[in-house]
Order: C-alpha cells, then structure tokens, then sequence
C-alpha cells in the first residue's frame, strides 16, 4: 500500500461542472422565443372601467372595430356614429350582448391626437376592458 493516497482507489474527483446540458436548455428556449415572438399580438392593451345603459344595437361576432377617418367621421364597424357624445351610448349596447369587452381602434394618421383621445375616452366611458390600438406595418 502506498502513504499518502487516502480514497483507496485511482481514481480523482472531477473538479469542473458540465455545461452541455445547460447550453443545449438555453438554445431550445431561445429557438420557441424566436419562433413565437412573431406571433405575439401587436398594438397597446389597456384595462378600462365598466358603465351601463345604452340605446339598442345589434352585437356582431366579429372583432368590434372603432374607426376615426381623416375627415373625423367615426363609426363601429360599418355603422357611423354622428358625434364623439354618441359614441359611448352605441358601445355599451353593442358590448352589452358580447361576451368579450375587447374593442380594436383605427384611426388614420392624419387625425389630429386631441379628436383621437376623445374617442378613447369614449370607448373607455363604455365599459370596455381591453383597447387595441390598430397599426400597419410600412411598406418596402
């Protein structure tokens, strides 16, 4: 027997941590991230307050689309709507009958910002729960 080996065999501990595993981890997540990233849902989402009673309108099963036109005509869907004060009544019997209080906003660029945040706060005094703001991405 030789002094001074104490573990009784020839073999040595391993010292170093084994890094594979971990990489190959990390390049799976990266690669679901890059292939979902994509797909995420674009526009600005914000939470809003409910309000009640409005006049009757029919609730369609499509996604509710505000739209501002550059001459500041607004309508819901294909239904215009003559003042921004009426807006918030139309709203909230549409979103009465819908399970969802999501509605989509499209405004064109020429719009000025005041007469864009008139019709927000409208949609918002219609109970709606989630505001998508509607953009195009630019042409190459």
């Amino acid at each position: 027997m030789e002094v001074g080996r104490r573990d009784g065999g020839g073999r040595s501990t391993l010292s170093q941590i084994n890094v594979t595993p971990f990489v190959d981890v990390m390049l799976v997540l990266l690669i679901i991230f890059m292939v979902t990233a994509p797909m995420m849902e674009k526009g600005v989402d914000v939470n809003l307050p409910e309000v009640e009673n409005a006049p009757n309108l029919a609730a369609a099963k499509e996604p509710l689309i505000v739209s501002v036109e550059k001459s500041g005509a607004i309508s819901i869907g294909r239904t215009r709507i003559d003042k921004v004060a009426k807006l918030t009544p139309v709203l909230l019997q549409v979103l009465k009958e819908r399970k969802d209080k999501e509605v989509f906003l499209e405004a064109d660029r020429d719009v000025p910002y005041g007469q864009v945040v008139e019709v927000m706060a409208a949609i918002r005094g219609a109970g709606v729960q989630k505001l998508g703001m509607v953009a195009q991405e630019p042409e190459r």
